[in-house]
């Protein structure tokens, strides 16, 4: 038996005083990370010629800041331990070459903060959950976790319109068996709709934000126009992040719809290992590639065919899905305003149709030569 982890998140809804004190966590959280990161940045600058030396020093912990700062210890010091954990990350992966130099996070940042399972300091109640200096916070859990699976931690955060959730992680025991590949799809990214299948379906992306973009707009000129950090200001600022808000939510649902239907029908999906970002900046894509998503899509694939022992197969992004026929394998210059692929052979297809067909057979020949 394998351990799995499995997060679920559900809207909290504090009383003022229980706000009073997740925002002033928040801070807290904040203020330590940002005192730990000076320190370390200070001594980075000095022994950053000497990765050995590096290694060897012993940096701050919030410890030692509460010391100095008396109302750190106000809060849940797992929350500003668990700071001192994601600050390390951020080193790890800076020294790996996979992120840039830790930066100073401000109030602009995303508001939240993480605490762990410590001698039954977390627990759900009915409509509730206990967390530390919290006690019994009333939470809409519309859905059940189940009683073998362990809460392991538990990260609070606020959204740009106010909004409080929580994400519960759990841990449990499951044998994942690898299922045996019989059904296999292939996808290729369309910037008008997300994706054409290789059965010659379309994903019909509904383009959330391009719909709700000449609202946005007028609600965003409204905010410009008043006195920064007024109250009417913040009113109209809550208006705006509620639209971006609903705009998420309605692509993350559909996003979860299609990748749902996908891994129940296929045992395998192909994909390009495409640069998502390198492709909005050279092609001037920005908006278009933002607004479907494809990056969070393909990561909702990845965790739910993994969790099913299914596959998800990454071909090379330079692979020439697009200009090669399905049919017969020729190969020609597809310009983005050719919208059909026209083959000497005989085949006349949609060109994201025949791009899709020739990423399945690419992750066909992959699957059987690894």
């Amino acid at each position: 038996m394998a351990k799995q982890h499995k997060a679920y998140k559900f809207r909290l809804f504090p009383t003022k005083e229980q706000e009073f004190v997740i925002r002033k966590t928040f801070g807290c959280v904040r203020f330590v990370y940002n005192k730990m990161l000076a320190e370390r940045k200070e001594t980075y600058e000095t022994l950053k010629e000497n990765k050995e030396e590096w290694k060897k020093v012993k940096h701050p912990t919030p410890a030692k800041f509460k010391k100095e700062y008396e109302w750190l210890k106000e809060v849940d010091s797992l929350a500003l331990a668990n700071a001192q954990l994601n600050l390390d990350k951020a080193y790890k992966a800076f020294f790996k070459g996979n992120a840039r130099f830790p930066r100073f996070k401000s109030k602009r940042h995303k508001q939240s903060y993480t605490t762990n399972v410590v001698n039954g300091n977390i627990q759900l109640l009915d409509g509730h959950i206990k967390l530390p200096k919290l006690k019994s916070l009333k939470m809409k859990q519309h859905r059940k976790i189940p009683l073998e699976y362990k809460i392991k931690s538990c990260t609070v955060s606020m959204s740009a319109s106010g909004k409080y959730y929580i994400s519960i992680l759990t841990e449990y025991e499951k044998e994942i068996e690898s299922k045996e590949i019989e059904k296999v799809v292939g996808l290729d990214f369309a910037m008008d709709g997300l994706f054409v299948d290789s059965e010659g379906e379309k994903a019909n992306y509904p383009k959330f934000y391009r719909l709700m973009l000449e609202k946005l707009a007028k609600e965003q000129r409204k905010l410009s126009r008043k006195k920064k950090g007024s109250s009417n200001w913040n009113k109209q600022r809550i208006r705006v992040a509620k639209i971006q808000e609903k705009v998420a939510n309605q692509r993350k649902n559909f996003l979860h719809y299609k990748s749902k239907a996908l891994v129940s029908k296929f045992d395998a999906v192909v994909i390009e290992d495409l640069d998502m970002k390198g492709m909005a900046q050279a092609l001037k894509f920005g908006k278009s590639v933002a607004d479907n998503g494809w990056g969070m899509f393909t990561s909702f694939l990845q965790y739910k065919l993994k969790g099913q022992g299914k596959h998800l197969i990454k071909i090379d992004k330079w692979f020439p899905s697009t200009k090669t026929c399905s049919s017969c394998g020729k190969t020609q210059p597809m310009p983005m305003e050719v919208r059909i692929y026209t083959c000497s052979c005989g085949l006349n297809l949609d060109r994201d149709y025949n791009a899709a067909r020739n990423i399945k057979k690419e992750g066909i020949r992959l699957l059987t030569t690894t």
